[in-house]
């Protein structure tokens, strides 16, 4: 896609996966329904102010195990940590600890500050984990994963479906409450900070838009011709909602490819 030359719909629709996917609201409406049967053990554990900045903690019976860290996504201005307490059945079938990291949406947060909050999330949860903390996150979760995995606390990545280039993001619909500066996209955008030198591996749905495949392949190259460890997974014949799926599904290929990232 020649993205100077592309109309304001062509734009908005390049990043658009609720349109693109046809059966998007009945994939959110599962997931919705699921969730409440996965409630966890010590919820909202705080790390700030407001009810967002929280962590739902499973923990593992093993307190070394490792604690996969998720962040949702919804383009940074939708959703909640409650929304996908289902995904803690692929961790436990792991025998890992699971917990679910909020964040304070857009418009009454910045980009700036959400970025802030996933690390003040990350000092709160090392110091009640014993063993290592794989983080991983979808969407935009995905590219808060690539900001947050900079944090010393963590060990190894999973970035899923995220966005690691802002500067697209900002000419479309999503801008509207995002209100991205020029600071915010040099800044807090994953392909243009310093490489960070721990495994992480770039997964996405390979029936994904074009716009979401490349931002992931254009990471993981970056990443790659800096020698920094981890695959790029594309995932078969998924799409934006059903990718996450094989990170819950015991024997999932996320699952599997977490558990290489730890080996």
């Amino acid at each position: 896609m020649d993205w100077s030359a592309a109309s304001q719909v062509a734009r908005d629709a390049a990043y658009d996966n609720l349109n693109a996917v046809p059966d998007a609201a009945a994939h959110v409406a599962e997931r919705n329904a699921a969730s409440p049967h996965f409630p966890p053990p010590e919820p909202n554990i705080r790390f700030g102010e407001t009810e967002r900045e929280a962590w739902d903690i499973f923990p593992a019976r093993d307190p070394a195990a490792p604690m996969l860290a998720f962040i949702h996504g919804g383009y940074w201005q939708r959703n909640r940590r409650q929304d996908f307490w289902y995904l803690s059945e692929g961790a436990a079938a792991m025998g890992w600890g699971f917990a679910l990291c909020g964040y304070t949406l857009a418009p009454e947060a910045s980009m700036t500050r959400i970025v802030y909050q996933i690390h003040a999330a990350l000092d709160v949860l090392a110091s009640r984990t014993a063993g290592p903390i794989l983080l991983s996150g979808w969407s935009a979760g995905g590219h808060l994963t690539a900001m947050g995995a900079e944090h010393p606390a963590v060990t190894a990545a999973l970035a899923i479906s995220g966005i690691y280039e802002l500067g697209p993001i900002r000419d479309t619909y999503l801008n509207a409450a995002l209100k991205l500066t020029d600071d915010e996209i040099e800044g807090c955008s994953p392909i243009r900070r310093p490489v960070v030198q721990k495994p992480m591996a770039i997964a996405y749905g390979s029936a994904e838009l074009p716009e979401l495949c490349r931002q992931s392949r254009d990471f993981h190259a970056m990443r790659a011709a800096a020698h920094a460890p981890g695959p790029l997974i594309p995932v078969a014949a998924a799409d934006h909602f059903t990718v996450i799926e094989t990170l819950r599904r015991p024997g999932g290929a996320l699952l599997r490819a977490a558990a290489e990232l730890l080996r």
